[in-house]
């Protein structure tokens, strides 16, 4: 049994906590809210992030940073991103040398380009920080529903132990050495399931969402590869497969958002209505200067920002991403 601290009381890290407690591990879960904290310790149910979900009675639940974080096997990290380098920051003086940080969140730094491993180790030296990324929904993860993920870290041994205190009969992990890879397409998919979002919007079809998750893969494995990503992650769970269930999933509040743009609300209007973190919008701008600056062609990604920020019509976007000049599939092919 270990001992785990949960750090973030939203929907993904209530699942995994309920996850790693049914694995038999002693799990205390962090929230910066007291409010959060109150209702968890008494009702034993997050009713606005995991709702039916029922928490053990022998789960403990915190406000106190420290108390989370001392004496812990390992931390989970699981706060949206824009919060991940300030929780980082405030998380530094009671992580111990070598204590391990599993990073669950997606997203990339807009000012910085870093990812959110990238922050984590320039805020907190000391840690071994690793990453879990893969098609998994909080709200199925929380149910039980069997689900697929990767575990990416910097050592084989950091991934193999985490590998065995995640894994169980309906949570099957796979490790992997590419953890740049794995966080560069749990991120640039968020952008990806705007447009197959704004897409579902307009009332255009299944042709037109598997000709946006193939060619947006596309954009994330040209771009990921350049940086230093293995192809490998991008057809495998964290690439491909977390992009389908971002497009697709009823539970992605990416698509959700992008449906609601597609539909004819501003992306503000659209934020406000999902009522939580739309994690592509704060990396749209991010994935868009990485483009720029590996030099590498994103016309979905560039369409998104142009209609999140510039305001672009929807329709308008599409018609000039099917009008571009002709072009091979693949570049490696010859003829």
């Amino acid at each position: 049994m270990a001992k785990v601290g949960i750090m973030g009381a939203g929907s993904w890290g209530t699942a995994l906590a309920l996850l790693l407690h049914s694995n038999g591990h002693e799990v205390t879960v962090w929230s910066i809210s007291e409010e959060e904290v109150k209702m968890l310790s008494e009702k034993r149910v997050h009713e606005s992030k995991l709702p039916g979900v029922k928490l053990p009675e022998d789960m403990a639940f915190t406000s106190d940073m420290e108390s989370a974080i001392k004496g812990k096997d390992f931390l989970v990290l699981a706060v949206p991103s824009k919060f991940t380098r300030g929780t980082a920051r405030n998380m530094k003086p009671y992580v111990s040398e070598g204590q391990i940080i599993v990073d669950v969140a997606k997203g990339i730094e807009e000012d910085t380009l870093m990812t959110l491993s990238q922050q984590i180790e320039e805020e907190i030296p000391q840690a071994d920080v690793a990453v879990l990324s893969g098609p998994s929904h909080a709200e199925e993860v929380g149910r039980q529903l069997p689900t697929a993920v990767v575990i990416g870290a910097k050592t084989e041994e950091t991934a193999s132990y985490l590998q065995d205190m995640f894994m169980n009969k309906v949570f099957r992990v796979y490790t992997s050495s590419d953890m740049l890879g794995m966080e560069l397409g749990g991120s640039l998919k968020n952008v990806i399931a705007l447009a197959a979002g704004i897409a579902d919007g307009l009332g255009y079809g299944d042709n037109t969402k598997a000709a946006l998750i193939t060619r947006g893969i596309a954009e994330i494995a040209r771009l990921g590869v350049k940086m230093g990503g293995t192809i490998e992650s991008f057809t495998g769970l964290t690439g491909i497969g977390d992009l389908i269930v971002t497009c697709a999933s009823v539970h992605s509040r990416n698509r959700k958002a992008g449906y609601l743009i597609g539909q004819g609300l501003s992306m503000e209007e659209a934020m406000d209505e999902v009522k939580m973190v739309v994690e592509g919008v704060y990396s749209a701008k991010a994935a868009a200067k990485l483009g720029k600056k590996y030099d590498i062609a994103l016309p979905i990604v560039d369409k998104v920002n142009e209609v999140l920020f510039d305001g672009k019509d929807p329709r308008e976007a599409v018609d000039e991403l099917m009008m571009r000049s002709g072009k091979v599939e693949h570049t490696t092919l010859q003829w």
